[in-house]
């Protein structure tokens, strides 16, 4: 039986005790952050930012071992945003983590000044340290530290007051920003440093910021940073703790060598000859092409054809400029902080690019120069915030002062966008970028009233207000500001706003929604089969998340998974992971979060413009005669047999 171990920190008490969750019958941190959460503080009967939504951050079961992919820090808590229980996770961070002798922490109550929690682990115990600082003094650091802004500065800060700490702990920080205090979707913030030479590793960051775990953190504890190393051995089965052995395990399972195995699963996120590029960047933008949306998501009303063109433009004002730098020249890629062979985070004059952040300030609105989307991510990374819901709000206000349901003086920018995508002319569209940056200072600020209402309250509970604040002028215009939006509702207000492809997998009813957990291939199956696709891609991707593994590495890892919970001792391991889905819905149906109808004409066309693409003429005839009821009727097909497959009637 191996002890999985819990910090349970009382931030209002500034007290601390450890728990141990045994494997089996516990599997990992999200098993673990759902029973947190459903049976012992019961988050679904408090208000969200109570300090009884506990932040659990924990790391793998086989973390601090020898297994490429498995030092993710995963975050369990009731979103903000969904209302529902959500899943999030950081790259790396488990990798000094383990070194505290605990693998995970309980946040829970709340701290009356902002405090940093520092977590020592050594052979003798734990202890902690609790430092509270002055509101106006943190916001004196974020604004400007040493030429640093925001989170960066935030890190930097704590490495310079504590760097006897970071270097005798070999520790590590995740920290929040400015978003995090004022809006719903701030983001969980860790840059690995160098703590001899108090360095940042800049490219090494990584986020955790779907559903808004920072804000959580901030606004419900009254935290902005938790730092944790130690000197702390991290215990994991022997065939885990030698390259050596678990090669030989590997062999013996699969009948594949492992270091082949690995090359060959993670060619994408490494390098692939084939485009002379890697990364999530450098591979989608040449994979996808004219099926990436681009335009407020409003290319997929466009003809293919002419698709194509605004691809090639992205391709060579966007695309080209990063991979000839990238890959022909610096060659910069670094790791999440933990020896990996991969080396996924590729650095652009020093910014990591992902696909998921530049796409959505980037061709989402029109903008296809890349200095300029690599300077509204830093933004938004330096004020802590999710940059794909981030993206999601920027596209919403610039469409909805472009079809005139809001004015530049209501939003607070200088002038109009630039949204015609037949201008064929990327120096016109850059307008795009300077006006997202506008709107990013202005969401953290809370510079008026629209952009404190979505700050405060989220997009979907902000369109409400707004339909009702506007109506004369709705009317007059013809249009909404809910069919503008891309979400998916939960309850009465929540939502989570999908990921940047063209796919209904990303717009569907399932549980836990922003992420991967879902099929989400360009095929329009029934709804029924499509259920089916998409409950067993979530269990496999749960199955990665609660394992801490990348799913980078899912290409080699996810069938060897339940090998290796056997040699924890577990056995009947798809039903145990099932059964952890399982509780997911149970939480989010007590939480009164299910998932609901889409309600955005925008989000229903993904549908009805997908089944004309692939030629499906069923359901594209479906969709023309009455495009709402036939989405109704994919909806209810396709929610019952999801139920069904996951046991909740």
């Amino acid at each position: 039986m191996h002890a999985y171990k819990v910090l349970w920190i009382d931030v209002t008490q500034k007290t601390w005790k450890v728990k141990n969750y045994p494997i089996p019958p516990y599997l990992g941190p999200v098993d673990i952050g759902i029973r947190i959460h459903l049976e012992e503080v019961e988050s679904f009967k408090e208000e969200v930012f109570s300090g009884t939504n506990v932040l659990f951050l924990g790391t793998g079961p086989f973390a601090g071992g020898k297994i490429f992919g498995t030092h993710r820090l995963v975050a369990v808590f009731r979103s903000p945003e969904s209302l529902g229980l959500h899943v999030s996770e950081m790259g790396g961070v488990g990798y000094k983590f383990v070194r505290s002798g605990v693998n995970g922490f309980a946040i829970f109550g709340k701290s009356p000044e902002p405090v940093v929690i520092f977590v020592e682990g050594s052979s003798e115990g734990i202890n902690l340290r609790f430092e509270t600082i002055e509101k106006e003094k943190l916001e004196e650091i974020y604004d400007n530290y040493h030429g640093y802004k925001g989170t960066y500065a935030l890190t930097k800060y704590l490495l310079d007051n504590y760097s006897e700490f970071f270097i005798k702990n070999r520790a590590r920080a995740v920290v929040v920003g400015e978003g995090a205090f004022s809006t719903k979707f701030g983001s969980l913030v860790s840059i690995d440093i160098n703590p001899e030479k108090k360095e940042l590793i800049q490219g090494s960051e990584d986020f955790a910021g779907r559903a808004g775990p920072g804000s959580v953190l901030a606004q419900a504890h009254g935290v902005f940073g938790l730092v944790v190393g130690g000197e702390a051995s991290p215990q994991v089965p022997e065939v885990f703790s030698d390259v050596k052995r678990f090669a030989k395990f590997f062999q013996e399972v699969t009948s594949r060598d492992y270091t082949s195995a690995v090359n060959s699963a993670t060619l994408k996120y490494r390098f692939d000859p084939k485009i002379g590029a890697g990364g999530t960047f450098g591979s989608n933008y040449p994979y996808y092409k004219e099926w990436l949306p681009t335009f407020c998501f409003n290319s997929i009303y466009l003809k293919r054809e002419f698709r194509k063109k605004l691809a090639d433009l992205i391709l060579s004002y966007y695309w080209k400029p990063f991979k000839e730098l990238t890959f022909e020249q610096a060659k910069t890629w670094k790791t999440c902080g933990e020896p990996c062979p991969v080396a996924c985070k590729k650095v652009w004059k020093g910014k990591k690019v992902d696909y998921e952040p530049f796409q959505g300030i980037g061709p989402l609105i029109g903008v296809f120069n890349l200095d300029l989307a690599s300077k509204i991510v830093d933004l938004i990374d330096q004020k802590g915030l999710d940059a794909i819901g981030t993206g999601h709000v920027v596209m919403f206000l610039l469409e909805a002062v472009q079809k005139e349901l809001l004015t530049c003086e209501e939003l607070g920018i200088s002038e109009p966008p630039c949204l015609d995508p037949f201008k064929l002319n990327p120096k016109a569209w850059e307008v795009n970028g300077k006006l997202a940056i506008e709107i990013i200072e202005g969401l953290v600020s809370k510079k008026n009233k629209i952009l404190s209402l979505i700050a405060e309250k989220g997009l979907r509970q902000a369109i409400n207000y707004l339909e009702n604040l506007y109506e004369d002028r709705i009317t007059s215009v013809g249009l909404s500001f809910r069919d503008l939006a891309l979400y998916q509702p939960y309850g009465e207000g929540g939502y989570m706003t999908p990921n940047f492809y063209w796919t209904k997998g990303f717009l569907i009813p399932i549980f836990v929604t922003g992420k991967y957990w879902t099929d989400y291939c360009l095929a329009f199956t029934s709804p029924e089969e499509f259920a089916k696709q998409v409950y067993q891609r979530a269990i496999k991707e749960l199955s990665l998340s609660n394992a801490a593994f990348c799913r980078f590495h899912r290409g080699w890892a996810e069938n060897l998974i339940p090998s290796l919970y056997q040699q924890l001792g577990i056995s009947e391991y798809e039903e145990k992971i099932k059964e952890v889905y399982r509780n997911i819905g149970i939480y989010n149906l007590k939480a009164k979060a299910l998932p609901q109808p889409l309600e955005s004409e925008k989000a229903i066309d993904i549908f009805c413009t997908l089944a004309e693409e692939l030629s499906l003429s069923k359901w594209y005839t479906k969709f023309t005669k009455n495009k709402k009821r036939a989405y109704l009727e994919w909806f209810e097909r396709f929610y019952l047999t999801y139920l069904s497959l996951v046991g909740i009637s």
